[in-house]
């Protein structure tokens, strides 16, 4: 498998861990939803994401879901979450996914870090810990780990760190960041692939202002290969029309703490996995909210019959 480099491109779908009812790993559901990904249209996978319920993990199952996932994506490349508090965990599971195939590491920071001496010292490190010309995803989600990192400071990280090829850009609102970041590529700073999150809520005007396209999850992950495959090739109207169609379930996802019951129910409502189990704590859906959903699909399926 070909390591990730700064010009990737598409959508790589953070993958769900699929669960068996009793809290054990579903690793049949996992071949599934990877060909279902594949099928979908994803450009990569990506899996021990926060919304994979990596810290619900033991390392053991980590290294067995990265392996499984790659030999199942075939030369599909696959990027792995390696965020943790210190630095040998970040090292010891760095080295066994690249060992397996991955093409890179994803990196968060975590929320302990303050001052902008500190993230700068922070990534050094942590891509030194990765192994040496192992790619880094610099996952930039403050909402999430209360690490803010302004523009001038993640120019800053990109250009001590050449390991540091993609963005995972899940600022909010962050929109003006992507276009800061390209405008100083544009006079000369090196270049980086920069994929959103945030459940693809705002994936148009992230395209529009210069993201190489997604890499987050959703329980129909066809729209964000289409939208990004329109919006590539210019025809944002038609990429607009189709975000459309899904947005109201994009936005019902959006919620915290219930997103990624709704993502799996869906999952498992198309044939993906066979269980929406959340290993806990976590929970599944109400009735009231699965009657929701349901609506929700149901409006979705007739407004795509209606663009055609």
């Amino acid at each position: 498998m070909s390591l990730l480099t700064n010009d990737a491109k598409g959508v790589y779908v953070i993958s769900v861990t699929p669960f068996h009812d009793n809290g054990d790993v579903d690793f049949d559901s996992l071949d599934r939803v990877t060909d279902f990904y594949l099928e979908k249209g994803a450009t990569g996978i990506t899996v021990l994401g926060m919304m994979g319920e990596a810290p619900k993990l033991t390392q053991a199952e980590a290294r067995e879901i990265v392996a499984r996932v790659i030999s199942r994506a075939g030369k599909t490349p696959v990027v792995a979450g390696v965020s943790a508090p210190g630095l040998a965990a970040i090292s010891e599971l760095s080295k066994a996914v690249m060992d397996r195939g991955a093409a890179g590491v994803m990196i968060a920071p975590p929320g302990s870090l303050r001052t902008d001496e500190q993230i700068t010292t922070y990534y050094s490190q942590a891509c030194a810990a990765a192994g040496d010309g192992v790619p880094v995803v610099l996952q930039d989600f403050p909402l999430s780990t209360g690490v803010q990192i302004s523009v001038p400071l993640m120019g800053r990280i990109i250009e001590e760190n050449d390991q540091i090829v993609m963005l995972k850009h899940e600022d909010w609102p962050g929109l003006a960041k992507i276009s800061a970041l390209r405008d100083a590529e544009s006079k000369g700073r090196r270049r980086i692939s920069i994929l959103c999150g945030n459940g693809g809520v705002f994936l148009p005007e992230e395209m529009a202002r210069g993201a190489d396209g997604a890499m987050t999850g959703f329980g129909y992950p066809e729209m964000m290969a289409d939208v990004v495959a329109l919006a590539d090739a210019g025809d944002m109207d038609r990429a607009q029309d189709i975000f459309d169609a899904y947005l109201p379930l994009v936005r019902y996802e959006q919620q915290p703490g219930l997103g990624l019951a709704v993502r799996k129910y869906a999952l498992v409502k198309r044939g993906a996995i066979a269980s929406a189990a959340l290993r806990k704590p976590g929970a599944g859906l109400a009735p009231a909210a699965i009657a929701e959903v349901e609506r929700l699909i149901e409006r979705q399926t007739k407004r795509l019959k209606e663009i055609g």
